[in-house]
């Protein structure tokens, strides 16, 4: 029986999750990739293959807190550079992360900071 690696089913729950989720220039695709030092997102619209609006954890000027609070701003950010770009409607691609902790709190960050999702 063969073992799956944490990475290999990773990839897999990402190629099921963007089977179905795709992203368009009037409602872009949030993206997330998560490492064990923070967090990156970006407005990515699928039809022309273009990015429109990105933030990450390296963009944060001072930030004190732990890698939750992290993602939240991270979340605040992109909003705010998303609002820049003119877009207001995402859909989410949790990026075969699970639903909780960071990712979860990246999505709330953007929803406060004025994405619909």
């Amino acid at each position: 029986m063969a073992i799956v690696t944490t990475r290999e089913a990773r990839a897999r729950r990402h190629r099921r999750v963007r089977s179905k989720v795709q992203g368009t220039a009037e409602r872009p695709r949030l993206a997330v990739f998560r490492s064990n030092r923070g967090i990156e997102a970006q407005l990515i619209d699928d039809a022309e293959g273009k990015t429109l609006a990105a933030a990450s954890w390296l963009h944060l000027k001072s930030f004190k807190g732990n890698k939750i609070e992290q993602a939240a701003e991270v979340g605040k950010l992109l909003a705010k550079n998303a609002k820049g770009a003119g877009v207001e409607r995402v859909v989410f691609d949790r990026g075969g992360y699970l639903y909780h902790g960071r990712v979860k709190a990246l999505a709330d960050g953007a929803r406060e900071g004025g994405l619909e999702f």
